[in-house]
């Protein structure tokens, strides 16, 4: 087992404050090691780590991840650890802040063969895919990329299942997406359990997985910046992804630069397909008003828009997943939403009825008919200081106590929020205690005054689901 002996003083001072339970720090322990954080000497027998190893570890994860250099367990850092990846390791406690070189090919004129496909996606849709993918690395170097159809290609891509056909084995859905050997080795492995798509926020987008593991198939190592191509966790589809700076500098190094490639101009852009349209069956996170949004069980923030909902975290947006997958008997295209920190309930409103779910399990006798405040809700939060839920309709409110009998009487909305519009979209009050208000593309932020920050609104897409890139 790889929970090593942490107890004692070090147990307390580093997990105490966390409150996280023993599975917890067993997963991360074991993450720490599988991706190269906590590497022991080839002559020691010993599987324990000391404390100040495991520390320095944990303090080299949070600085490959932009997080607080604490050596703590925290939330962010598990939040970081659960997110979907490629499983190369990480060697961020040896190396400094720039692209990593692994190796090279001692040519530049390369094949590459799909030896089979995902059941996921069309057999053109994945050679599109994999073609997009390839030529982030073209336009940007002399390398020059051919598909052949038999015969051993210098790089092999291929899909395989858990446990099947690969000497180092899958996962299971949502965690190791795909790796890759480095060079002259050539093999791209995905992961079958996966589900595949291109085009959408729904699944895990093949084509800048692809990217990802070819380059380290030419050679380049993870990145340390959470924007860059190259960084080790799968921050979600967006349209119109260019490469990062690192990403570039760094296949440059190892290839020299494509002679109409212009080092003046912004990060190279590579044409893909067209985002959803309206009448697509699946929403857009960067261009759809939100329907609902809370900050639900297991401290995850969850956005609903139609029939669907997504996980939001510091680094994107997480794949796309029906709603009656995670709350069983849940209908779409809900009115609002609110998860209690006081009862630990998630309460849903559509119409004239209401939902309640403890964690995802559906409370017996619901959902009931709304019968004190007027149906379809436009928004729902929970406040913290007065541990009272607030809902919210046109430019009224009411204050609802859950625990308690109490008359529900609608008030205006500028009597108690300063700045904030009324018929706002969704609300929320999030990890930081402050209240977020939604409408549109724009968002208000509210401080414990309940008056709105300076500066705000800000641009949902931009702040919320970073569907903008900024570098």
């Amino acid at each position: 087992m790889l929970l090593l002996p942490l107890l004692g003083a070090f147990a307390i001072s580093v997990y105490a404050k966390t409150l996280i339970d023993p599975s917890a720090e067993e997963e991360a322990m074991a993450y720490l090691s599988q991706f190269g954080y906590l590497q022991k000497p080839l002559e020691s027998d010993s599987e324990d780590f000391s404390p100040e190893e495991v520390q320095k570890a944990i303090k080299a994860f949070q600085l490959a991840s932009q997080l607080p250099e604490t050596g703590l367990l925290d939330s962010a850092t598990l939040e970081r650890m659960k997110q979907p990846r490629c499983g190369l390791e990480d060697p961020f406690n040896q190396v400094t802040l720039r692209y990593l070189l692994l190796g090279r090919w001692r040519k530049k004129n390369l094949t590459y063969r799909i030896y089979n496909y995902t059941p996921d996606m069309t057999k053109a849709e994945v050679r599109e895919a994999i073609q997009a993918a390839f030529k982030y690395w073209s336009d940007i170097t002399p390398l020059k990329f051919r598909e052949i159809d038999y015969g051993r290609a210098d790089i092999r891509i291929s899909f395989h299942e858990r446990g099947v056909g690969c000497s180092r084995p899958f996962d299971g859905p949502g965690k190791v997406l795909a790796h890759a050997d480095i060079p002259e080795l050539g093999t791209v492995h995905f992961d079958e359990d996966e589900y595949w798509t291109e085009g959408t926020y729904l699944g895990v987008n093949l084509r800048i997985i692809a990217a990802h593991e070819l380059g380290h198939a030419l050679g380049l190592g993870h990145s340390r910046f959470t924007n860059a191509l190259m960084a080790p966790v799968y921050a979600g589809y967006k349209p119109n992804f260019h490469l990062h700076n690192d990403d570039v500098k760094g296949m440059q190094a190892l290839y020299g630069i494509n002679e109409k490639y212009e080092e003046e101009r912004k990060p190279v852009t590579t044409t893909v397909p067209a985002v959803p349209t309206p009448t697509s069956p699946y929403p857009d996170p960067c261009h759809d008003n939100l329907d609902a949004i809370i900050l639900g069980p297991y401290g995850k923030t969850y956005a609903f828009k139609g029939d669907y909902v997504w996980t939001i975290t510091d680094y994107g947006i997480g794949p796309l997943t029906r709603i009656q997958s995670l709350w069983k008997g849940l209908p779409g295209n809900l009115d609002a939403a609110v998860h209690s920190k006081r009862t630990k309930r998630t309460y849903f409103f559509k119409g004239d009825k209401l939902w309640r779910y403890t964690d995802f399990k559906l409370n017996y006798g619901y959902p009931k008919v709304l019968t004190r405040v007027p149906p379809n809700i436009g928004a729902a939060l929970y406040w913290e200081e007065n541990q009272k839920i607030f809902l919210f309709k046109g430019d009224d409110y009411w204050q609802w106590d859950e625990l308690a009998w109490s008359a529900l009487q609608p008030k205006k909305i500028s009597s108690l929020f300063t700045g904030i519009p009324g018929k706002v979209d969704a609300a929320l009050t999030w990890k930081n205690g402050k209240i977020y208000f939604f409408k549109g593309d724009k968002y208000w932020r509210v401080n414990k005054q309940l008056r709105m920050d300076r500066g705000y609104p800000l641009s949902k897409a931009e702040r919320w689901m970073q569907c903008i890139h900024l570098d």
